[in-house]
């Protein structure tokens, strides 16, 4: 029993006995003696001694076939060949399946020249292990180096009818073409397309093989063959790469140019990268400008087709779609872009998902129209589209506008206020009457143009342009008692969208008409809504303008009554607007005491403070702003006095101040 537990002072770790014994490892042993066999009894003995070593190897791992080896080369080293053949038998009954043995073995008998016994090795090997492809290259490349040409060749029917891989194919084909037996190397080729591996790969092969000697119309043949073999579901670009690589050697560019846009036409444009480069290189060789310029639109084209493919109602990718084929291709072509364009109605009836796409329309139509010279056809585009528009939930006042100037620009007016009159019908909008009535003002149908605008009133009575335009034709029809009777009803509406443009327009059509009281009690009427001082400032001017004797004396008044009645407004910035318009009259018309008198109107301007307050209600500090104290406010005089009061003893303030800090001056102010 140990008596001490407690841990050594020197602790010893796992890596470092590790380590101990690894430098043990490298430490230089000395060599064995050399032995010098000078009788055949030594010889005998040391020969005794080696395979005893080697079978006790052996026997104590059948398995590791490196020992068999080992024991095999000594024995063939002391051209002991009978007994490495026995023992390359015995591995073999061991480990069958074990490549290297096969070979070494092999290698042993042709080393040797013992030819019958590696073709018996190799037969037995082929017939053992048939997938082993390194055991067919040397028994063939064995019976060719022999110059056993047909045995060969036998070696290789053999192993084709395995169906191995390609590589082997081509070695049996490079074997015949060694033997200049090119239709052996056909028929190869044939089997090898037929049967085993038709791949675009090895059908290129046969092609440049039928070209490089010089079986032209064979290579073209193989070509076509691979085409209609792959048909139009598995086309593949390297094909039509190389097909058209060859014919252009053979000076075919026609056919260069077929091959090139029928792979084009039909290859995903994702798939034909290198197919838009050749044919790139090739129009840039032999092409002109014409064909170069077709290969950019074809390219483009490809682009846009899978652009519209991933996503149908990418409009923008339509647009630019049907502009490249307009630029370029015929009228039925644009006709079934655009046809396959509008096809793809929005799913959501919301207008704003509507409005790139009735472009589509508005093109299809303008291209009938302009490039296709086609009315027939323009006018069904227009048809067809006010037909899918859903109207009862919104429409396009500029699809109704275009549909009747084209009608116009065939001079069939009636279907042109017949469209037009179908509009507003189903759909009035402020921009179709505008259309519908400037058409008819541009054709002098007056009469019409009233009623459209008293349809347009009925519509949207609130519509203050509407009323304006109304008067003005009245006016410029010298009808000036409808003017003024669509005026009244205008300013007689309960809402409007802008009043005060309304009522400067009749104010102006008044004032037009010299018409002064008529003016004077359309401000009256006006100031009885509204006490904007811009109305107060106006009807001053407009009585300063007026051109009479009474004129300054009426304008004074204004400015009088003006002042009044903004004595309660709490906008103090529109009084001091109005007092400073009157100033402005005052310096120009006015005597020294009417200046004196507005100059003791005007307010002072003071600077205060106030708290502010954030949106949750917590302080946000204070905020200085200008605050206007006008003298004629009597509800303001305790304010002033209180701020006078305050400014004198601010005042006392500083003056005790500046006498405490100097009392040497009081002092001597008093001695004094």
């Amino acid at each position: 029993q140990v008596k001490n537990k407690a841990p050594a002072e020197v602790q010893i770790t796992a890596e470092q006995l590790l380590r101990e014994a690894k430098e043990r490892e490298l430490e230089l042993l000395p060599p064995p003696p050399q032995q010098k066999i000078t009788d055949v009894e030594e010889l005998n003995d040391y020969k005794l001694r080696k395979r005893k070593t080697f079978e006790d190897n052996i026997r104590k791992n059948r398995t590791v076939i490196s020992n068999w080896i080992k024991y095999a080369q000594w024995e063939e080293s002391l051209k002991e060949i009978q007994r490495a053949r026995s023992i390359y038998e015995r591995a073999l009954d061991v480990d069958y399946r074990n490549v290297t043995l096969w070979l070494k073995y092999a290698e042993m008998e042709m080393k040797n020249r013992q030819v019958n016994h590696a073709r018996n090795i190799w037969d037995r090997a082929i017939t053992t292990l048939p997938r082993v492809n390194q055991f067919w290259y040397k028994y063939t490349y064995m019976e060719e180096m022999l110059g056993n040409v047909a045995g060969s060749r036998q070696v290789f029917e053999r192993w084709m009818e395995w169906q191995p891989e390609e590589q082997a194919w081509h070695s049996y084909i490079n074997f015949e073409l060694r033997y200049k037996e090119v239709d052996r190397a056909r028929t190869i080729y044939e089997t090898l397309l037929v049967i085993v591996h038709p791949d675009v790969k090895n059908w290129i092969k046969y092609a440049r093989f039928e070209e490089k000697h010089s079986y032209f119309a064979h290579a073209r043949k193989v070509y076509e063959r691979a085409v209609e073999f792959f048909g139009e579901e598995h086309m593949d670009e390297h094909l039509y790469v190389a097909f058209a690589k060859f014919e252009e050697n053979q000076k075919e560019f026609e056919r260069v140019r077929v091959i090139y846009k029928y792979a084009l036409d039909r290859i995903p444009k994702q798939e034909a990268q290198n197919l838009f480069k050749n044919y790139t290189i090739f129009e840039k060789k032999f092409g002109d400008r014409r064909g170069i310029e077709d290969i950019i639109v074809s390219k483009r084209r490809f682009q846009y087709e899978e652009e519209v493919k991933a996503n149908p109602h990418n409009y923008d990718a339509w647009f630019d779609y049907l502009r490249l084929v307009e630029s370029d291709a015929d009228a039925e072509t644009v006709r079934e872009v655009y046809e396959r364009a509008i096809a793809n109605v929005p799913p959501i009836q919301e207008k704003r998902h509507w409005k790139r796409y009735i472009y589509l329309w508005i093109n299809y139509a303008l291209y009938e129209e302009l490039e296709a010279k086609a009315s027939k056809r323009t006018r069904q585009v227009y048809q067809a589209c006010v037909e899918l528009i859903p109207h009862k939930k919104f429409t396009f006042a500029k699809i109704w506008l275009l549909y009747a100037q084209f009608e116009i620009r065939q001079k069939s007016l009636p279907l042109a206020r017949r469209a037009l009159g179908a509009s507003i019908g189903k759909c009035p909008k402020n921009k179709l009457f505008k259309g519908y009535i400037e058409l008819e003002l541009q054709l002098r149908e007056f009469d019409r143009c009233r009623k459209l605008y008293e349809k347009f009133l009925e519509f949207a009575p609130e519509n203050c342009t509407s009323w304006i335009k109304f008067a003005e034709l009245e006016t410029i029809l010298g009808d000036i008692d409808r003017a003024r009777a669509i005026y009244e009803l205008a300013i007689g509406q309960p809402r409007l969208d802008m009043p005060e443009v309304l009522w400067k327009s009749y104010i102006d059509f008044e004032i037009e008409q010299e018409e002064y009281e008529k003016t004077r009690n359309l401000y009256r009427r006006l100031l009885q809504r509204t006490q904007h001082v811009k109305v107060w400032i106006s009807f001053a001017q407009f009585e300063l303008s007026a051109g009479r004797e009474e004129s300054l004396s009426r304008c004074r008044q204004i400015y009088e009554e003006a002042n009044k009645a903004m004595r309660n407004c709490e906008e103090k910035e529109e009084r001091v607007m109005l007092l400073e318009s009157w100033r402005n009259f005052e310096e120009e018309f006015g005597t020294d005491t009417t200046k004196e008198r507005i100059d003791k109107l005007m307010p002072e301007k003071i600077k205060k403070r106030r708290k502010l307050q954030a949106e949750d209600g917590s302080d946000a500090g204070w905020e200085e702003y200008y605050d206007y104290i006008f003298p004629e406010d009597t509800a303001n005089q305790p304010n002033l006095k209180l701020l006078a009061m305050a400014k004198l003893w601010k005042k006392q303030q500083q003056e005790s101040e500046a006498a405490e800090m100097d009392p040497d001056k009081d002092i001597d102010e008093s001695q004094s």
